[in-house]
C-alpha cells in the first residue's frame, strides 16, 4: 500500500505581507526588546498583501547559487552535535562551530567567519518568537559596515577593503520535515532597487541596526524547498559588497518570509527553526 505523503509539494500561490509606508510620512522603524516605552508601537509602517506564486525548488536545488541568487540549498548535512537547541550557551559552544565550518567550506575564498547572533521561533502560543510572515531582508549595507566595526574596530579598515557578507543559516528543527508555515525567498537577480525600503530597528540597549522591508513587485520570483529535513541547511544571504561594485552582476541580499501554504492541513506540527547569522569575509 502506497504511503500519502501529508508535506505539500510543488508550485503554489500564497498570500505574502509586504510594506506600506507610514501613514505620516515619518521614517519606519522596528522596536526590538521588551524596555522601549510601552505607549510606542513596536513598528510604525503597515500591510501591504498580495498572492504571488512559490516555486517548488526540489530537483533543481542545485541551480540556486549565492552569487546568482542570494540564497542556497545545502543537503546531506551530518546531525549536530546540539540536539535539544534551548540553552544558549549550549548552542554557542556545541553549533556555532559546524555553522562555522559550512561556511567556510561552501563559500569559495572564505578564510574568516564570525558568528554574531542566532534566533530560535517555534510555532507554539508560548514561544518567544514565532515564523516571520513579513517580507524583510535582514540587514543593509550600511548596517553591515557598522557591524565589521562594533566586531572589529582594530581591523575594520583593512576587512572593509575585502570581500564581506553577512549569510544566515537557516535550518529545521523539527523530527519530522516541514509541514506548515515553510521559508520562502526570492531570487536577488529579481528584486529592484527601490523596492527596498531601509528600517531603523531599534534595540532596547540603545544601539541602533538597519533592516530592509520590501515593495511589491510582481517581477518578483519566489521560491522555497517544499519539506526541508534536518540534515538541510539554507544560506540566506543579507548583504555581498561585490554587490556595490558596478557592474558585478551581485545582488547580494535575498527578501524572504515564512508563508502559509494554503494546503497544510490543520493538525500540521508546527514548524521549529534556528537562523545563525554570520560575518564571513573572503576575496
Amino acid at each position: 500500500m502506497a504511503v500519502i505523503s501529508s508535506i505539500p509539494r510543488g508550485d503554489v500561490t500564497a498570500n505574502l505581507n509586504y510594506y506600506t509606508a507610514p501613514t505620516d510620512g515619518s521614517a519606519p522603524y522596528n522596536l526590538v526588546g521588551d524596555d522601549h516605552p510601552a505607549d510606542l508601537p513596536r513598528r510604525n509602517y503597515g500591510d501591504d498583501f498580495h498572492d504571488v506564486v512559490i516555486h517548488d525548488i526540489r530537483g533543481s536545488e542545485s541551480s540556486f547559487t549565492l552569487d546568482k541568487d542570494a540564497f542556497q540549498l545545502i543537503q546531506g548535512v551530518p546531525a549536530s552535535a546540539e540536539q535539544d537547541f534551548v540553552e544558549d550557551t549550549s548552542i554557542q559552544k556545541k553549533y556555532y562551530p559546524e555553522v562555522e565550518k559550512l561556511l567556510l567550506e561552501n563559500i569559495p575564498g572564505a578564510d574568516k567567519v564570525y558568528i554574531f547572533d542566532h534566533t530560535i521561533r517555534r510555532s507554539n502560543p508560548d514561544a518567544h518568537r514565532t515564523p516571520v510572515l513579513r517580507v524583510h531582508i535582514d540587514q543593509t549595507a550600511a548596517s553591515v559596515e557598522k557591524r565589521v566595526r562594533r566586531y572589529f574596530p582594530d581591523e575594520a579598515d583593512a576587512l572593509l577593503q575585502r570581500r564581506y557578507r553577512i549569510v544566515n543559516v537557516w535550518r529545521p528543527l523539527n523530527k519530522n520535515p516541514v509541514e506548515a508555515n515553510p521559508l520562502a525567498v526570492a531570487s536577488t537577480s529579481t528584486l529592484d532597487e527601490k523596492d527596498v525600503i531601509p528600517i531603523s530597528h531599534r534595540y532596547s540597549d540603545g544601539y541602533i541596526g538597519e533592516t530592509a522591508a520590501i515593495n511589491y513587485n510582481p517581477n518578483q520570483k519566489w521560491y522555497y524547498a517544499s519539506g526541508m529535513t534536518g540534515d538541510e541547511r539554507l544560506l540566506i544571504e543579507c548583504f555581498d559588497s561585490e554587490s556595490l561594485k558596478p557592474g558585478s552582476g551581485i545582488g547580494g541580499r535575498v527578501p524572504h518570509t515564512a508563508f502559509t501554504d494554503p494546503r497544510t492541513r490543520v493538525d500540521a506540527e508546527g514548524r521549529e527553526s534556528i537562523e545563525v547569522r554570520a560575518l564571513v569575509f573572503g576575496n
